[in-house]
């Protein structure tokens, strides 16, 4: 679980470094798919992740509003507001916490209960999935996206012969 929370943070500051060559006006310009723009994703990302994890453990979650974030730096600003939170949880994350269940009121009043597993887990694909929407933007603005490879980032450094 770690492993690939980490893999998620590596790859978005890699985005947030890729973002830095781009004008304003193109990582706020409005695109096909997703919640409809490059600098919009990055703030969705970590809001998501942010918000789950904080209802999980019961404590408040606010809708942040992306109009107060519409610039790289701000946008930097509350990830890593957000972060050390997050980071927190992930770290102290034990097999235990598995099959903890979540229940989830829906608009309509209903009610779905998850196991923490499976939210945490969807964490991770809902970033990597919003990562390759990042990728197909970057190309159809004529750059190359920085590398969603797991393999040779370093995560998995404990094995026999590695150096």
């Amino acid at each position: 679980m770690q492993t690939f929370f980490r893999y998620n943070w590596m790859v978005r500051e890699e985005w947030y470094k890729w973002c830095e060559d781009l004008p304003g006006e193109e990582l706020l310009k409005p695109r096909v798919g997703g919640v409809g723009g490059i600098l919009k994703t990055l703030f969705h990302i970590a809001d998501v992740e942010w918000s789950w994890i904080m209802v999980m453990q019961g404590k408040p979650d606010f809708q942040e509003d992306f109009a107060g974030f519409s610039s790289l730096e701000k946008v930097r600003e509350l990830d890593a507001r957000f972060r050390p939170e997050v980071e927190a949880f992930v770290l102290g994350w034990n097999g235990g916490l598995e099959r903890k269940s979540f229940d989830d009121t829906k608009k309509d009043g209903s009610v779905v209960t998850y196991a923490w597993g499976e939210i945490m887990r969807h964490v991770i694909a809902h970033e990597i999935h919003h990562i390759g929407q990042l990728s197909v933007w970057a190309r159809e603005a004529g750059k190359q996206p920085p590398s969603a490879n797991v393999i040779g980032k370093g995560l998995v450094d404990s094995l026999p012969g590695r150096g």
